[in-house]
């Protein structure tokens, strides 16, 4: 694992995932009014700035614990990593932190496409810091870092019954965490201004397509990076045909659903079309064969198309669609998984044991990412505001919050 092809992948990794969190920023930047893009943007790398040194700091250490019982790890064990960087094998080690730390970056800055065009940038600073360190540090370790997820087959069937949660780059850890979070802050900070539906649309198409294309580049290294610490790296094969692949399929189911609904099929749904298919992939792409990737990528696109719909209808405000396309992609590739996972799904060889674990992991970080977000939010609207004021919500929050526009056109 610490050949140079091996490292060179992973550091190549790492900069395609990093890249993914610049990829959200002009993705959601495109959505929201031309007087709130640079709001959006800021909160993306806002977090690349604030998750990044928690992790560093505390994170990594809170990622891995001793015991499925445990909460997470001791963020004092290394606090800075400085026995880390001291110890035998530190390169690879590193490299394995540096690459950690873009997920939890990226999981925190989905969150943000939620509250659109009405948050304080300083109290969504609070918010990502205390989130990542009771939201998302505890999740990656009991996914990837020996919790109770990680642990749940061995707990319920016996360390012999070869059944596992299957979540390989995060359908749970990543998407199900962020959507639910986000979730929790539309409701906690209420519907924009004018909301209903057909009235709030994308200021900026091209942008929103460009952050599409970056966020499925660097979903190569996302999906296929962890790939670096196999010895023979054997699984990039798979695992990158079936990130192209689902994508590929959503795109054409989410097109689909808007031909029917609207008559039309726009740049945007495919856009929004391909983020669902990577994310219903993530969970699933080391674990499907190329077919059954295909079909999950249909049935995601499809089904995010119909769900983006639920907040009109239930009336809560997740301006961006974290929820419809993050939180039910979400959802729809990890307990995809319990069906189609090769060799122990319930319809390719397997029992019902692997859906079982598939749903109570999911439905386990559901709620428990829900209740945090909530609470977190909760407190910091009720003690220093986390909504901006309705005047500067009509006057632009770039302007109010930032002092910036993010087109000067009269001075061009």
């Amino acid at each position: 694992m610490d050949a140079p092809g091996n490292i060179s992948w992973a550091i190549t990794a790492t900069a395609l995932v990093l890249l993914m969190t610049p990829g959200v920023a002009f993705f959601y930047g495109g959505l929201v009014k031309a007087k709130s893009v640079v709001s959006m943007m800021m909160m993306s790398f806002g977090s690349i700035g604030l998750v990044a040194v928690l992790w560093i700091l505390f994170g990594f250490s809170m990622s891995a614990v001793d015991s499925p019982t445990a909460f997470a790890g001791n963020p004092f064990a290394d606090f800075g990593l400085s026995n880390l960087a001291s110890g035998e094998g530190s390169n690879v080690a590193l490299l394995g932190v540096a690459y950690g730390a873009t997920f939890a970056i990226i999981t925190v800055a989905l969150i943000s496409g939620a509250i659109a065009d009405r948050a304080k940038f300083g109290s969504w600073l609070i918010f990502a810091g205390v989130f990542a360190t009771v939201g998302y540090f505890p999740v990656a370790a009991w996914v990837w870092g020996g919790g109770w997820i990680m642990n749940l087959g061995t707990t319920l069937f016996g360390e012999d019954s070869g059944i596992g949660v299957i979540d390989y780059a995060g359908g749970t850890a990543v998407h199900i965490n962020a959507g639910a979070a986000a979730l929790a802050l539309a409701l906690v900070l209420g519907k924009r201004i004018g909301f209903q539906k057909g009235i709030l649309k994308p200021h900026n198409v091209p942008l929103t397509l460009l952050g599409a294309a970056l966020l499925w580049f660097g979903w190569f290294g996302f999906n296929a990076g962890a790939e670096w610490l196999a010895e023979d790296m054997g699984g990039v094969g798979l695992i990158g045909l079936n990130t192209l692949g689902a994508t590929a399929a959503a795109i054409l189911g989410w097109i689909l659903i808007e031909r029917i609904k609207d008559g039309k099929a726009t740049s945007v749904g495919a856009a929004s079309g391909a983020v669902a298919g990577l994310v219903a992939i993530t969970p699933a792409c080391a674990n499907l064969t190329p077919g059954w990737s295909l079909l999950l990528g249909a049935v995601a696109g499809v089904v995010c198309a119909l769900a983006v719909e639920l907040k009109f209808r239930l009336g809560f405000d997740d301006s961006l669609d974290v929820v419809g396309i993050h939180l039910v992609g979400g959802l729809i590739g990890t307990v995809y998984l319990g069906f189609f996972a090769t060799g122990t799904g319930l319809f390719v060889g397997g029992d019902a044991r692997q859906l079982a674990v598939q749903v109570i992991a999911a439905l386990g970080v559901l709620i428990y990412s829900f209740v945090v977000a909530f609470v977190i939010g909760f407190a910091i609207q009720k003690t220093i505001g986390f909504r901006i004021t309705s005047e500067d919500e009509i006057a632009g929050v770039d302007q109010v919050v930032h002092g910036e526009e993010g087109y000067a056109l009269a001075d061009a």
